[in-house]
């Protein structure tokens, strides 16, 4: 860029003039950068709206997950066992069952009295047998001790489901103790090529429960390598923490759980009805608008959610059978009590019906976040191409500058030639 002295000759300031001029100039610009500051400030309110259609067709879809209109309510008269349902079932079943606890699943231990430096495995190994058939394991003693702490330690660093310690007594006796890594009679083992005496001081076991009394009187029993039973009752687990007779649990269906999934949409869709309203609203004494004010596409999402409550279900008719209504200040609420006593009186309707206007929730929001990501991407392609034009107005209002720079000091440099010819004159003529 061209330089000049301010104002040398002509006594004016030349930078001033040339910034007012530079103003003018860029006019076209600055408006340019407000479009894409509106622009900006536009796809920001866009996302604030679309983040909360996210958050509708999620819960749409919780909703009308068939396994929320199955899921049950399991509870236990005892301490002993506690029920719950299995995550991720869905062939489920309601009721009740009574039967004890006959015995808890135990991991096998086995322990032998040691002399602490004696050599335990004059065959420099030893293995370990499994009962569920799995091959045998032979734990290699070569350069380790042959002591029931070598032992011990080679056993553990093997990684196999048999743990192993040596334990000091009270009288000061050690003791070799292997113990197995899980529960049940299919996880017991045996030892062999050990010069000690292991004997087992816990057997493995599987725990049982006994059901409708013993086996010759028309009763069953079932086991489980853990304290974990997942198959007596369809859906539901229970899991036994001591032995105890008459245990009774109770299944009944979630109703607590679907209406808060219910109760959930119906939130989803305040929300979005409440963002709509922020980004659109105008204040009418400050004449100025939310982001998106103007925008008859985004005010349309509201009436979509409602209409989704006024149109109701062909199944049903209205939604307030299932507690679902529409207010007069168009916000939504949910009657999970009035819910509860249209389920109870016809089960599978009220599933139908719900699952159904789960589904019509899903469908407004995915058109309605189609809308908005259009709109977005639209915003976001005109802010590109203003962007661009910025940019290019950089470099003609910097070429414009320059030129008037050069332009001023051309004037200056002349008036200076003026002045001296002049001067020159007056001496002559003097």
């Amino acid at each position: 860029m061209g330089s000049t002295v301010d104002g040398l000759v002509s006594g004016l300031s030349t930078s001033t003039m040339i910034n007012q001029l530079m103003q003018i100039e860029s006019q076209p610009q600055t408006r340019l950068q407000s479009k894409v500051s509106t622009a900006q400030s536009q796809v920001t309110s866009y996302q604030s709206v679309n983040t909360k259609l996210a958050t509708l067709k999620t819960a749409a879809e919780d909703l009308g997950k068939l396994a929320t209109w199955r899921s049950i309510k399991p509870t236990s008269s005892s301490d002993a066992v506690t029920a719950a349902a299995t995550p991720g079932t869905t062939a489920t079943q309601t009721g009740s069952l009574t039967f004890d606890v006959v015995q808890l699943a135990k991991a096998q231990i086995s322990t032998a009295r040691v002399d602490s430096e004696a050599d335990l495995a004059s065959g420099g190994s030893f293995t370990i047998n499994f009962d569920d058939g799995s091959d045998p394991v032979t734990i290699d003693l070569t350069d380790k001790p042959h002591n029931a702490q070598g032992i011990s330690d080679a056993l553990n660093s093997a990684g196999i489901g048999v743990k192993a310690s040596v334990v000091k007594t009270s009288t000061g006796d050690s003791v070799l103790q292997l113990t197995s890594a899980k529960t049940g009679v299919a996880n017991g083992f045996s030892v062999s090529g050990l010069d000690a005496d292991l004997k087992p001081a816990v057997a493995a076991q599987d725990a049982m429960l006994q059901v409708g009394g013993a086996d010759e009187d028309g009763g069953y029993s079932v086991t489980s390598s853990t304290n974990t039973f997942t198959d007596l009752m369809a859906g539901v687990t229970l899991t036994a923490t001591k032995e105890q007779k008459n245990v009774s649990i109770g299944v009944t269906s979630d109703t607590g759980g679907m209406a808060d999934k219910i109760k959930a949409m119906v939130d989803a869709a305040n929300a979005v009805i409440s963002e709509v309203t922020k980004q659109t609203k105008y204040d009418a004494a400050t004449k100025t608008g939310a982001a998106l004010s103007g925008e008859f596409m985004v005010r349309q999402i509201s009436q979509s959610v409602m209409s989704a409550v006024s149109q109701g279900q062909a199944d049903i008719g209205s939604l307030s059978k299932i507690g679902v209504h529409l207010e007069k200040d168009g916000t939504l609420t949910f009657d999970k009590s009035a819910f509860e006593t249209s389920y109870a009186a016809d089960p599978d309707k009220i599933k139908t019906a719900g699952m159904a206007m789960a589904d019509t929730f899903k469908a407004v929001a995915q058109k309605q976040t189609d809308n908005v990501t259009n709109a977005v991407t639209g915003r976001k392609s005109l802010i590109d191409s203003m962007s661009a034009q910025i940019d290019n107005w950089d470099v003609r209002l910097e070429q414009r500058r320059e030129a008037l720079t050069k332009q001023y000091a051309s004037l200056e440099t002349a008036l200076s030639n003026l002045k001296s010819k002049s001067s020159y004159l007056s001496s002559q003529l003097g």
